[in-house]
């Protein structure tokens, strides 16, 4: 499968400052969520990858194109949809979306027909001829939205779609983004802060932190294994019970105070944690069943608790 994304040791100064160091992934999914704490680099990257920015170091590749040498080409089919608003609010919803869709390079007549359809897809056909400045923040945002895919792009950027919306319209929101990931066939960059819009929407995360690629998780993976993870609470343990444990065929990470995440095989029965434990004179004080999620990686990567794979690091996430 061809790599919508590959950054390819992707590296952006500004000023004096290192925002994006040595950046190194290769992302195929129709939906790649971007996850990380402020000042992470995540808009940074996507301003990078629309061709704001210009790279210090390294490059990277949109459907195979080198940003540094293809940008124009690649504008043609990007939608991007800002974070910040950007409205005209002078003009009508539909004059401003035309608007966009003759910039992306559609002929005039053209744009105002497909402005019209992107108002009615994304549920604002009654209020498109209403200036922009009378707009509530939910229908801004089904806006921005509107003037992102108004071209029909192959590649659409969301920055925090979901931000400042109520419940009913982040779920309109969430629902429309499936949507056009399912029925449109446009792949889908979602930078948020929100765990649960990345878990629901994307097949893969990327998690950045300081400028670094902190973390990658293939949700659809995770969905697909749906392995046995237990928390592990322990008074005693020491190397000889950790690897007697794996020796089970579990794999185990140890963090301070005796816990322990076990990922276990599904013919291991939990008795046989108890028995290795007796055999060690380990206290198993608390034991929890879970599935891994999102938000325990995202939560380890912040801590420095997650070692990317051999893959991640040779760019074949």
């Amino acid at each position: 499968m061809t790599a919508v994304i590959e950054l390819e040791g992707l590296s952006v100064r500004l000023g004096t400052k290192q925002v994006l160091d040595s950046l190194q992934a290769s992302l195929k999914g129709r939906a790649i969520g971007l996850l990380g704490p402020n000042g992470a680099g995540k808009s940074t990257l996507i301003n990078t990858l629309l061709g704001f920015y210009l790279p210090t170091g390294g490059t990277a590749k949109i459907f195979g194109k080198d940003i540094r040498h293809h940008i124009k080409e690649l504008r043609h089919l990007i939608g991007f949809m800002p974070e910040s608003d950007s409205f005209i609010a002078e003009m009508t919803g539909v004059g401003f979306v035309r608007y966009m869709a003759e910039i992306s390079g559609l002929p005039g007549n053209e744009a105002l027909e497909r402005a019209h359809e992107a108002f009615y897809y994304v549920g604002l056909g009654e209020a498109r001829y209403r200036k922009l400045g009378t707009y509530s923040l939910g229908m801004k945002q089904m806006a921005k939205l509107a003037q992102a895919i108004v071209h029909g792009p192959q590649l659409l950027f969301l920055d925090e779609p979901t931000n400042g919306l109520d419940p009913p319209a982040r779920l309109r929101m969430i629902a429309l983004i499936k949507e056009i990931r399912d029925t449109l066939g446009i792949h889908i960059i979602l930078s948020s802060h929100l765990l649960r819009d990345v878990e629901e929407c994307c097949e893969e995360a990327l998690i950045l932190k300081d400028g670094r690629v902190a973390a990658y998780c293939n949700l659809e993976e995770e969905r697909r294994s749906n392995r046995k993870f237990v928390e592990l609470e322990t008074v005693g343990a020491k190397d000889e019970f950790s690897r007697a444990v794996e020796g089970l065929g579990c794999e185990c990470a140890w963090f301070s105070g005796g816990r322990a995440k076990v990922v276990m095989p599904e013919n291991i029965a939990m008795r046989e944690l108890y028995s290795i434990a007796a055999r060690h004179h380990v206290q198993i004080r608390k034991m929890n069943y879970r599935r891994d999620s999102l938000e325990d990686i995202f939560l380890r990567a912040m801590e420095g608790q997650y070692t990317i794979s051999k893959a991640a690091q040779n760019g074949h996430l």
